[in-house]
């Protein structure tokens, strides 16, 4: 038996929400390792939807426990609310079933200010397209070391120091930004409001991992946002705060390297992308219109429309590369049904250089121009198909030419938002 790691590896979007909880059917322990609610999962169970942003897939499933790893900056007041909005649809939440690291650092009021503030006052061209919900500023202060976390709350005694040494160096900030300064009074009694609600949750949840490890439990690990929003390898300085790829799963969770078995890579039949930075594969035009409308690209946490556009192997070949997966997982297969003709990058072009890999720089990334390979599309329906014998002929060709261009194996197809809509040739679990 295996335990998997699953990433997005494209822009985020992917579908993970739906995979991750058709995977921790077979999950003792489901852990989200990075990110914040900046994250958005959609997951459709029996016709009734649930939209998650920072607990984990698994908690829709009785019986499985899930668990916010130290990776993960938690916004205590969204947190609680998406407690209560999930109780309010029937699913059980108790510290039993929901555990939350006692070492994961805290999203303040204050970041979210500071994340607004800097985003209004950059030029268009300088915009990162954050959702503003102070997801890199508390990364910063977590890398600063002074942030707050959530062990602090159960330490009144000294949290009025650490409370101090952040804001001496947030109200230097916004003086700086002409904004009024935040008293620590204020601050500490809005913690102590709060740390009623989360506190309950707070655990060691390395040792519960090893612990389960032990037992042969059965660990799904869920990444948010995608591999090319990864602070390191994505399109920097259009990313996220945190690492994303499959590697961080061990440093955000408290499990060693050997924990992970199998990556699996998330990645949707075409390509989509939330907020600026560059798109190749961007199609502006009806094509990437019709993406949009039959996938129904909206953001799951901002409501923001996606930009879509033809999916890009070269993109997500690396992506695979940099987060060692195992197989992919290929989504929204049906999106495509009735496209006469599809197109797949399998390269790009900045004059007369051709590359066979995205690269680094923002000045090249911003020039690079794809080149496509045309493919018939199909007439016929994937919605909802269950086995190859379900597809037609040319979606079965499309789907084995991705992979080819990928140098991965697809392990499953999923051709529908509804959780058993998947074509399966390899359980990630059987490693």
């Amino acid at each position: 038996m295996a335990d998997v790691s699953v990433i997005g590896a494209q822009w985020g979007d992917e579908g993970k929400g739906k995979l991750v909880d058709w995977l921790s059917a077979k999950a003792d322990v489901v852990v989200r390792f990075q990110g914040g609610h900046n994250a958005g999962h959609t997951l459709v169970i029996d016709g009734k939807v649930y939209k998650l942003s920072l607990l984990p897939s698994g908690i829709v499933r009785d019986g499985k426990v899930s668990i916010i790893g130290n990776g993960v900056v938690v916004d205590p007041w969204a947190l609680a609310a998406e407690i209560k909005k999930l109780k309010g649809q029937g699913v059980h939440i108790t510290p039993v079933n929901l555990l939350i690291a006692e070492n994961a650092p805290l999203i303040l009021p204050l970041h979210g200010e500071l994340d607004t503030i800097r985003e209004g006052a950059a030029k268009d061209a300088d915009k990162i397209g954050t959702t503003k919900r102070g997801i890199g500023p508390a990364y910063e202060d977590k890398v600063g070391r002074r942030a707050i976390r959530i062990i602090d709350l159960a330490h009144p005694e000294t949290l009025a120091a650490k409370v101090n040494v952040l804001l001496n160096h947030h109200n230097a900030l916004r003086r700086g930004l002409g904004v009024a300064e935040i008293a620590a009074d204020e601050l500490l009694a809005q913690l102590k409001e709060i740390s009623k609600e989360v506190l309950p949750f707070a655990a060691p949840v390395w040792k519960v991992l090893h612990d389960a490890k032990k037992a042969g439990k059965r660990i799904l690990f869920e990444g948010a946002q995608g591999v090319l929003l990864d602070v390191d390898h994505g399109t920097y300085p259009f990313v996220t705060s945190s690492n994303t790829v499959a590697g961080q799963a061990a440093a955000g969770s408290g499990l060693g390297p050997d924990a992970i078995d199998y990556v699996l890579g998330i990645v949707k039949a075409y390509t989509t992308r939330v907020g600026e930075g560059p798109f190749p594969t961007e199609d502006q035009g009806p094509d990437g219109q019709m993406l949009g409308e039959r996938g129904h690209e909206f953001g799951t946490v901002t409501g923001r429309q996606r930009r879509c556009g033809w999916f890009d192997a070269v993109l997500v070949r690396q992506t695979l590369k940099v987060s060692g997966v195992s197989g992919v997982a290929l989504t929204k297969l049906d999106v495509l049904d009735g496209f006469e003709k599809l197109k797949v990058c399998t390269g790009y072009k900045i004059g007369d250089v051709v590359y066979d890999y995205f690269p680094a720089g923002q000045d090249a990334q911003a020039k690079v121009e794809p080149i496509y390979e045309e493919m018939d599309g199909w007439s016929g329906s994937t919605a909802g198909a269950r086995s190859w014998a379900d597809l037609p002929a040319e979606a079965v060709k499309y789907v084995r030419r991705i992979e080819e261009l990928l140098e991965c194996p697809i392990a499953l197809v999923s051709t529908s938002p509804e959780r058993e809509d998947v074509i399966l040739m390899k359980d990630p679990f059987e490693g």
